[in-house]
């Protein structure tokens, strides 16, 4: 297969919150993140690696935004309190430090947000990337609303999912080998260097903006549409890893996951490039509304990359409606009728 179709896109970021419920009605007002793919709970048995060599319960919700673009796997402990950072991260700290959301219109999304008294940055632009604004969710977490294209569908928000992630890196060239050669992020789209007043008002970054050139293809394509990543270094200081002594799960953003047409080929070109499988289900995991085959990795620092090839997800729950993906040719795009049987799920306010 070719990088068209090894990924769907963005299927999710994963989010570590004290309370997974609370978390989706707050992201599912502010965010419109409101169609709750599946909830689901159950024991972390395979993420021991991750997790002190003990399996923990959580539970679970994707939500989604119809819109188009990435979901939110929004996961609580079930079992023990999440730990949260000793420090409060900042860009270009190692791990996932922010995530990037689409909106259609970036003026109105801002005007909205400070109509629902959201904690707002003011909005500033860059020559290449546009215009943009920072929102700090009630859990700390760090969300750039950015202009979006390829829209899946409509709704009352000016904004959709996911667009991307800004990760933090502790060299930039080792990082660009993983994140061009491996998830086929391959086009720099920008390459700065500098003082970043939405970053810090004195530290040096470089920040590097990288997307596929080929468009993504497969199952979920439409629906998650295009996506990038920011890679933010700092120049002049040292940065802390996010994760540092903590566990997958533990508050913030534990992962970034992407949609998968072909798991075995994807794990064939980590194994070549020197990036092997840390977790793999291996055949099928089960998440009660959902199946699949999942498997990480990690970029140079550390910093976790999910991958999962959907099995089964459920169209309509009331009637037992679900598809079964394996019947499918991978590479080929859901019609837009059958993806938009997701939104009977969508919970209204």
């Amino acid at each position: 297969m070719s990088n068209l179709s090894l990924l769907s896109g963005i299927q999710q970021v994963g989010i570590g919150v004290s309370d997974a419920e609370q978390a989706f009605t707050w992201y599912r007002k502010h965010f419109g993140m409101d169609v709750p793919v599946f909830k689901d709970a159950s024991t972390a048995q395979l993420m021991t690696r991750y997790t002190g060599g003990k399996a923990f319960s959580r539970y679970a919700i994707l939500a989604m935004n119809m819109q188009g673009g990435g979901g939110f796997e929004i996961w609580q402990f079930t079992n023990r309190t999440p730990q949260a950072a000793e420090f409060s991260a900042l860009p270009g700290d190692l791990g996932i430090f922010g995530v990037m959301m689409k909106c259609r219109d970036v003026e109105k999304a801002h005007r909205e947000m400070l109509e629902r008294n959201t904690p707002v940055s003011a909005i500033y632009s860059d020559e290449k990337l546009g215009k943009r604004f920072v929102v700090i969710d009630p859990y700390g977490n760090r969300f750039t609303f950015i202009s979006g294209e390829e829209w899946f569908g409509k709704g009352k928000h000016p904004h959709g999912g996911s667009a991307g992630v800004q990760i933090g890196v502790s060299n930039m060239e080792k990082a660009l080998v993983f994140y061009q050669q491996v998830l086929g992020f391959d086009q720099v789209v920008s390459d700065n260097t500098g003082i970043f007043s939405e970053f810090s008002d004195s530290n040096k970054f470089r920040r590097v903006t990288i997307r596929p050139k080929v468009p993504f293809g497969g199952a979920f394509s439409r629906l998650l549409g295009p996506a990038e990543i920011e890679l933010v270094q700092l120049l002049d200081g040292t940065p802390r890893k996010i994760y540092a002594d903590r566990f997958w799960g533990d508050l913030g953003f534990i992962h970034i996951c992407f949609d998968v047409n072909d798991m075995h080929q994807l794990e064939s070109k980590c194994d070549e490039k020197g990036f092997p499988f840390t977790v793999n289900s291996a055949n099928s995991f089960d998440m009660g509304e959902a199946a699949g085959h999942f498997s990480y990795t990690e970029d140079p620092d550390g910093t976790l990359i999910e991958f999962v090839q959907t099995h089964r997800i459920p169209l309509i729950k009331k009637i037992g409606w679900y598809l079964d993906l394996r019947k499918r040719n991978p590479a080929k795009p859901l019609p837009t009728w059958m993806l938009n049987t997701l939104k009977l799920g969508k919970v209204k306010d």
